[in-house]
């Protein structure tokens, strides 16, 4: 993730997802979304599918609100963005640690669409209240 969040995942993780992600198209009449620090969505929202955090509680480390990774976590599995991020690091015969967390981010994503009890072997369980 070109060093700025190399504390979270392997940095060629945001190379290899980088050309996969659908961008926004300019709109000729202005208006509409700002532009948004893409590598930050992207680390928010594997921050979010590897810890179990709730969207709502995403620390501000990442620059981007909850609602803009939200979004872009929505649009990015509608378009099969996870399966194509593991499929090309096996293709590409990334390293084996590459490799996995590609395979777990994929898990995690599809854990949080099915399910709303977070990721699989999350430390974090969003469905139960501690009172």
């Amino acid at each position: 993730m070109n060093g700025r969040f190399c504390w979270l995942a392997p940095t060629c993780l945001w190379e290899l997802a980088a050309p996969l992600l659908p961008w926004f198209a300019h709109r000729p009449q202005g208006g509409g979304t700002a532009a948004t620090d893409e590598e930050a969505v992207f680390a928010a929202v594997v921050y979010v599918l590897v810890t179990g955090c709730p969207w709502r509680q995403l620390p501000s480390v990442f620059t981007v609100s909850w609602q803009t990774a939200y979004r872009r976590f929505r649009r990015w599995t509608r378009a099969g963005v996870w399966r194509d991020l593991h499929r090309s690091a096996v293709q590409q015969a990334y390293a084996p640690s590459v490799v996995y967390w590609a395979r777990r981010v994929l898990e995690f994503a599809e854990a949080r669409t099915t399910s709303r009890e977070g990721p699989p072997h999350s430390p974090f369980n969003s469905s139960r209240r501690y009172f």
